[in-house]
């Protein structure tokens, strides 16, 4: 039946192969100009899951709470003991003036000892006493100086707004609304504070500017993101290298390399003209359509020049081809972009785009390598070296090719079957140190310092790809506040949120939570209040409590900052400020607060909703990922193993291409564990799409073998004649695209080096596997009769 299908395919196509080629180069200068449209994706909000009650909660109350959007330009004096003096005061000053002209920065919620809501109080024989920490008459003389020095002594903003050290202070700005419709154009707001940095940098040179915040890692990620295409044309060039080495043929090593790229130009014109955008994760996708490309462009010439050292024309060859290959390669590139579309199950925009790319993408190479290729080759052919090439192979056989088929004679297929259980085992056993999230401190998307906060010199200036982290590093280092920040939402009914009792209630959670490992400080309404209480009552810590009397508590919400609390009082935001954003440490305070509101949330007082902040983010896409993870890769499997079941009406079949695939895919989990990459936004895309390129090398295995044993040979003969072309094709594959993605790791971005680690692994793993375990199984599973069905 199978067969009948592809001769009516190949027939039709070959019978019009001027129009299809035709046809392929309107079409290619038509996405060609629509993928020159498009545009790298700045919108934060598609990295959030959105419909993650975290966030939800969030949206509820967007215009009392932040997002995380804020950022912290910290401006550190270099070469005197400390901030108090004039060239360092006028630095900040003008500092904090151009964060003030910043488009898409919050004018009305800049802090910095400049501004006039940074103040000061104090308790008097006479009463209240207070001002803006910049003096009144302010000149840079040693009086004014030494005024000033007071002053944030007594504004409670030391490890704040001030360091600890009084080395730096900060100047803290928020964001308009990072998801609403008019979003920051973070990467214009990144090279904005850039260049904010390298002017006041170079115009005072006692003066170091450090930049921490959401927005500022997104943009540096997207920065550096630039390089892939550079790694994407040295890949290319790498691929089209090998392929002309291996083939010896330039006509066909340039034809699939070109269809190959023609692939990549149809995937993201497609995108663009649907609307969609690329951004730092979604670069991965051109890659991995130009290498299935190439991995199908392989087979095709491999079987190509087989049929014509038979005694095939060039046409005749072109044609059988294309017979021979267009069922199982279409069954492979339909299993692999059903397989890369389960990914859209994933509540996050990013991997949602990535899904539909590489779903399209592999799409397009049905056309662009599977069709396309052989009609080309049929006016091109092939090279006689490369025939003569194929001849020499029949004649002796390859070393590697004798190996590789003893593993289909019982014994060594009984141990190799013994050896992948092991594996299977083992891969379990080490994938069980397996976490979701982010596992080191700072951005974890970009390269760590090598130079630790505490040993690194004053003014030393780190290079670009650890810069960052460097920065987060001197913010940890010498502020008692993290850049990491859970938001606790305390709702309460109007004008309730002063109450006594939403008050202690607000105090019994700060109580827990500080308890709990990895928080550093709890900031509420009612720590505020205890210390207004306490100023209003000559400093006694008597009066360091929250008040039942509701007239007393309505005098201190007259000095209370407006950020602990909403206009009508009915939300009263708890910040917790933490030593990091790793996995662990969400999760621990996440369930702190889930369990403490369980037992105390009582709408008619408060109730507690997680969370914002960028640790709320961090903390919903964490647990997105955690429950998509298993049930994604449970469908891309079934999905694959629906298709191979369809293709070759045989549950052996299936168990032969499926269990060397899962073998990989533990494995890969194992090496992150071991490696400390962590499963998330960047990664969890890998696990699913190495799934769909693996399967590829088993469908054109067993396909081939399944031909030969069809014809009565042994097993074993049938596979070493299989090694003869597919699995040469299969080998030279895997190794290729290995070397090529292996130059990932010099990348400026630390997670796309982590995934050229996971592809190269997958690549080599997902070719030994096909080669090593599926003869293995097949000893145990195939016959010719059973092949034949």
């Amino acid at each position: 039946m199978s067969g009948s299908i592809s001769q009516n395919i190949a027939g039709a196509l070959f019978k019009a192969r001027k129009v299809v080629l035709v046809l392929f180069v309107a079409l290619t200068a038509l996405l060609g100009y629509q993928a020159s449209k498009i545009q790298l994706n700045t919108d934060i909000s598609k990295m959030v899951p959105l419909d993650h009650p975290y966030i939800q909660n969030y949206f509820e109350h967007k215009n009392d709470l932040s997002l995380g959007n804020d950022i912290r330009l910290i401006v550190a004096e270099t070469q005197g003991e400390d901030i108090f003096n004039d060239d360092y005061m006028m630095a900040l000053k003008e500092v904090t003036d151009q964060v003030f002209a910043l488009e898409g920065v919050d004018p009305s919620k800049i802090s910095s000892l400049w501004t006039s809501n940074v103040r000061w109080n104090e308790v008097t024989e006479q009463g209240f006493q207070g001002g803006e920490v910049i003096p009144a008459g302010y000149d840079g003389s040693e009086q004014s100086l030494e005024q000033l020095r007071t002053n944030v002594l007594r504004s409670g903003q030391v490890g704040r707004l001030v360091a600890d050290n009084f080395q730096s202070s900060v100047v803290h700005a928020h964001l308009l609304d990072a998801l609403g419709d008019d979003g920051v154009d973070i990467p214009a707001l990144s090279a904005s504070l850039e260049e904010i940095r390298s002017t006041f940098q170079d115009k005072y040179p006692n003066v170091r500017i450090h930049i921490v915040g959401l927005a500022k890692k997104a943009g540096d990620v997207m920065s550096a993101a630039q390089e892939v295409a550079m790694f994407f044309f040295l890949t290319l060039g790498l691929i089209a290298l090998l392929l002309l080495l291996d083939t010896r043929c330039i006509r066909s090593a340039l034809t699939v390399s070109i269809c190959s790229f023609v692939a990549v130009i149809w995937q993201l014109g497609i995108v663009s003209t649907l609307g969609f955008t690329i951004d730092p994760y979604s670069m991965l996708v051109p890659f991995l359509v130009f290498a299935i490309a190439v991995s199908h462009g392989v087979q095709i010439v491999n079987t190509l020049a087989n049929y014509v050292a038979s005694g095939l024309s060039s046409l005749d060859a072109s044609k059988s081809t294309l017979q021979a290959l267009v069922v199982p390669g279409m069954v492979a590139l339909v299993s692999d972009a059903i397989g890369f579309l389960t990914l859209y199950m994933i509540d996050i925009g990013v991997i949602r785009e990535l899904a539909m790319a590489a779903s399209i993408g592999v799409a397009v190479i049905i056309i662009t390598n599977l069709i396309v290729v052989p009609v080309v080759l049929s006016y091109v052919g092939v090279s006689g070296a490369a025939v003569r090439k194929i001849q020499a192979g029949e004649e002796k056989d390859h070393p590697l090719a004798g190996l590789f088929a003893r593993f289909t004679r019982p014994g060594m297929a009984a141990a190799s079957i013994i050896i992948a259980v092991v594996g299977y085992a083992g891969g379990i056993y080490l994938s069980q140190d397996l976490k979701i999230g982010d596992l080191d401190k700072g951005a974890p998307e970009l390269w760590p310092d090598p130079c630790e906060e505490m040993d690194c010199p004053r003014g030393y200036e780190p290079k670009d790809r650890y810069r960052y982290n460097h920065d987060v590093n001197f913010l940890v280092s010498n502020y008692s506040v993290s850049a990491d920040v859970l938001v606790v939402m305390g709702k309460t009914p109007q004008e309730a949120c002063n109450t006594y009792q939403a008050m202690q209630a607000a105090d019994d959670m700060a109580w827990t939570l500080q308890n709990v490992e990895g928080v550093q400080d709890v900031a509420t309404i009612a720590s505020a209040t205890k210390m207004i209480a306490t100023n209003m009552n000559e400093g006694s810590m008597k009066w360091a409590t929250i008040s039942r009397d509701q007239y007393a508590l309505n005098n201190v919400m007259s000095f209370m900052p407006d950020s602990l609390y909403n206009l009508d009082c009915s939300l009263t935001p708890i910040y917790v400020f933490l030593d990091d954003h790793k996995a662990e440490t969400l999760d621990r305070v996440t369930k702190a607060v889930a369990e403490f509101s369980e037992t105390r949330n009582n709408q008619d007082v408060i109730e507690f909703k997680l969370a914002s902040g960028n640790a709320g983010v961090e903390a919903a896409t964490n647990q997105t990922i955690e429950a998509s993870q298993y049930p994604m890769l449970a469908l891309v499997y079934a999905v694959v193993s629906i298709l191979v079941l369809i293709a070759f009406r045989s549950i052996r079949a299936v168990i032969c291409i499926i269990v060397p695939l899962g073998l990989t895919s533990i494995l890969c989990q194992a090496l992150m564990a071991q490696m400390g990459i962590g499963v998330k936004v960047a990664t969890l895309p890998v696990i699913a799409l190495g799934v769909g390129i693996g399967v590829d090398y088993g469908i054109y295995i067993y396909s081939k073998l399944s031909e030969y044993l069809k014809q009565g040979m042994d097993l074993e003969s049938a596979y070493k004649e299989t090694l003869k072309t597919t699995g040469k094709a299969v080998a030279f594959t895997g190794i290729t695209l290995a070397v090529g993605v292996i130059f990932w790791v010099f990348s400026s971005i630390k997670f796309q080096a982590d995934m050229g680690i996971l592809l190269t692994f997958m690549f080599l793993w997902n070719m030994i596997g096909a080669l090593w375990l599926l003869p293995a199984l097949g000893r145990f599973l195939l016959k010719p009769a059973s092949a034949a069905k």
